[in-house]
């Protein structure tokens, strides 16, 4: 593993072990993030056990030991993370939030997925073998630059929503609540089109990175007691650590198949 991935895994680890804590902490999933209902049995358990996975799961991804077991169970996870929006999508695909949502977990899924890729080693005779390698980070991009569209048109769609969490000390909100917006679509553009896609990934990373030290860290100093402010940094903090973990595994080349 190099310096650079072992940056990016520490970020992607100290977010999983965030939202795991999170859960432990309320007994409860990352409310509108992971959307679970009322009526499933077992709910609280089930809460709880996700916090311990992902918790375990974020300290396993620190040592050569356990990073390829951790990878192996937090791809699936984040999987089905991302697949409990779907009801959601198909009720009502014709409003932006449903799309915005998805979006965000998706971004979440394209870093474990891409960390599954590069860390899970499977074998080539694997039915899994197409999910890893160099065919396994290919596809995490694309699903990455895809689902920046949806969250930076969210910005513009929902403008003064968008405003009301830009910092009170920067002059012009509606100006920065459209160019993050602009700016997170044309990252996707940039990705999907390979225009300096290591750039744009980089600048999504950097822009999310930003979004939880400006926007919500201080509402969680503000009050450190509340739920919702600490539920949201530690998943905009794991969104970005997603976006930095696919711009480090973004190269001039597309990479080799290793499981071909």
């Amino acid at each position: 593993m190099t310096n650079g991935q072992r940056v990016v895994v520490l970020l992607f680890a100290i977010g999983m072990a965030g939202l795991g804590i999170v859960a432990l902490i309320y007994g409860d999933f990352a409310m509108v993030w992971q959307p679970v209902a009322a009526w499933v049995p077992g709910r609280t358990a089930l809460a709880y056990g996700s916090g311990v996975l992902m918790l375990l799961c974020g300290a396993a991804l620190l040592f050569p030991a356990t990073v390829t077991w951790s990878v192996r169970i937090l791809f699936p996870y984040l999987v089905a993370w991302a697949l409990l929006k779907v009801p959601a999508l198909v009720v009502a695909w014709r409003i932006e939030g449903v799309w915005l949502g998805l979006g965000e977990l998706t971004v979440l899924l394209s870093g474990g997925w891409t960390l599954f890729a590069v860390f899970a080693d499977i074998e080539p005779k694997s039915k899994l073998a197409w999910l890893a390698g160099g065919r396994g980070i290919q596809m995490a991009r694309l699903m990455f630059a895809l689902s920046l569209l949806p969250i930076g048109l969210s910005h513009l769609m929902y403008i003064k929503e968008t405003m009301a969490l830009v910092p009170a000390w920067l002059p012009d909100p509606k100006f920065w609540a459209r160019f993050t917006g602009i700016g997170q679509m044309a990252c996707g553009v940039g990705v999907l089109g390979r225009l300096w896609p290591r750039v744009a990934a980089t600048a999504e990373a950097a822009m999310v990175s930003l979004f939880a030290l400006l926007v919500w860290g201080p509402k969680v100093a503000a009050a450190p007691a509340a739920r919702l402010p600490w539920t949201a940094l530690w998943i905009t903090w794991a969104i970005a650590a997603a976006a930095w973990v696919v711009a480090a595994n973004i190269t001039s080349q597309i990479p080799a198949d290793t499981n071909a």
